[in-house]
This record gives C-alpha cells, structure tokens and sequence, in this order.
C-alpha cells in the first residue's frame, strides 16, 4: 500500500514546501530561517526516538547519514533559499533545479552501474521541456543584466542545490547502510546543521518576525516537509532505481503552479497545462514507482 501511494505523497509534500517557504520568507534571512527549521525537527523527533527506543546509527552508518544530510538538506535548501532571496527569480531557480533528473541520470551508470535506455533517455528529455513549459510563464528576463537576479553568485548558489540533491540521492543509494529512519532522519538533520547554522552565524543577522504566517510556514516545513517527506524520499530511494526516482522530481513544478493557483489564485496557462501533461506523461514513460 505504501508503496503505491507513496511516490504521489512524496510529490504533494515536496511541491508543498515551495508554497510554505514563499509563505515565510519574508520574515526571516534563509540561512537562519533553515536553522530554525533544522533545529525544530531535531527537537521533536530525538524525544520521539528515545521514546520508541529506536536503534541509532554508529560509524559508518551515522557518518552516511549526516553526509546525505548535509548535502540533500543543508546544501540543496541552502543553496535555493539564497538564490532567491538574493534575487534570482524562482522560475529560474526552479528550473535550473529541474535538471536534477538528467544529471542523475547521466551519473547513475557510471557511478552505480544503472542502465538507461532509449525509453527513458526519451521521457527525461519530455520531462524537462514539460517542467520548462510550467515555468517559462513565471521568468523574468533571463538576460545577465544587474536587475535580473541573474549574476555568477546566484548562479553558483543555484548549482550547488542542484549538485547537493544529486549526490545526495546517489550517495544514500550507493550506501549499504540502512539506519532506523527514525534516528537516522535526526542524524541527517545535525548535517544539515552542520551546514545551515555557521552560515546563519557568520552571514546573517539572524532576526525573525514571529507573525503568523511565518510560524503556520514553519510549522509546515517541519512536520509534514522535514518529518514525513524526508522519511518518504528515503523510503522511496531504498527500494527505486535513482534515475528513475529522480524523473518524480519533474513533477514539482507542475505540481507546484497547480497548489500556487489554489493557494495564492496564480493562473494556468494553457502552455503551462500543456507542460503539466508532458511531465505526467514523461513520468509514466520513465516508471518511478517502487519494485517488490
């Protein structure tokens, strides 16, 4: 059962978290925003695994936990949210991210030994023109020019989350080490610490506006995001093939406009439905749903 409805979860949670960080953003530096977000998931859930006497992570096991963490959190949402909030547009962001399949894929044969065929190759190529298509109608201009948002910082911040949530998802599947999910989420959230809190320390001024939409943004980010999605995504990464995990991914933005419509009355356009359907379509081509 979970193993069918899973991948679908995964996806509405993940998109979700776009709206909710739009939600906060506003009311706290990224870097220090994350901290806090980080911080709160390891409170809630070291009580909750000393409770279940759940089994922690040693050696080697603890040290892959934190490294995942480091790079699929700390690195990969640290290098988005600083991308945005030092201009870049988030269409652009999103879009850059949205290149994580491909780049997973073209890694995953020689570094894991997966084969990719003519079929797949064929549904991430549909995959990205689909997520380019959500997101064509919400760039500004793409041209470097000192009001874009677009320069060689931005850029480089942007490429490291990519580079963060793809080694990040190749590392954890390439580990023979299987922690408890449990401990070994609050384990990925220390390296994700690890990564967020010297940077909120060192770069920011690290003040918060309580208001209510920043703490209902909060809220979200930690229990549904950090706590079940995380877990899911584990979930989901233990028992796929990685390239074919990483085509979910296209989902997002499609995803992502249609929470955006509801939540905050953005319009669909017809090119961005049509994008929605190429990336539906391209994820049925490339099969990411969990083998038995």
């Amino acid at each position: 059962m979970l193993a069918r409805f899973a991948p679908a979860l995964f996806v509405l949670l993940w998109s979700s978290g776009f709206i909710a960080s739009k939600l906060g953003a506003s009311y706290a530096e990224p870097f220090t925003f994350l901290s806090v977000r980080f911080l709160l998931v390891f409170a809630i859930m070291v009580p909750i695994c000393l409770m279940a006497r759940a089994s922690w992570p040693k050696g080697a096991a603890f040290r892959h936990s934190f490294i995942v963490g480091a790079l699929m959190h700390g690195v990969y949402l640290s290098g988005v949210f600083w991308a945005h909030r030092h201009g870049m547009p988030a269409g652009v962001v999103a879009l850059l991210v949205s290149l994580q399949p491909v780049l997973t894929a073209v890694l995953a044969w020689p570094l894991l030994g997966e084969r990719i065929t003519a079929l797949h190759w064929g549904g991430l190529a549909l995959g990205l023109v689909g997520a380019s298509l959500v997101i064509w109608p919400k760039l500004e201009v793409v041209a470097v020019t000192a009001g874009s948002g677009i320069n060689p910082a931005t850029a480089t911040s942007a490429a490291l989350a990519l580079l963060g949530m793809t080694f990040g998802t190749i590392y954890q599947k390439n580990s023979d080490a299987h922690p408890d999910l449990r401990t070994g989420s609050v384990v990925q959230f220390l390296g994700a610490i690890a990564v967020a809190g010297p940077l909120a320390l060192i770069f920011e001024t690290r003040d918060i506006i309580w208001s209510g939409e920043f703490m209902l943004a909060l809220a979200w980010l930690v229990i549904p995001m950090s706590i079940v999605s995380i877990n899911l995504l584990m979930i989901l990464i233990r028992q796929n093939a990685v390239s074919r995990l990483s085509a979910l991914f296209y989902l997002v933005p499609a995803v992502t406009a249609l929470l955006a419509y509801l939540m905050f009355g953005e319009t669909l356009t017809v090119m961005q439905l049509a994008g929605v359907a190429m990336v539906m379509a391209a994820v049925v081509l490339i099969k990411p749903v969990a083998r038995n």
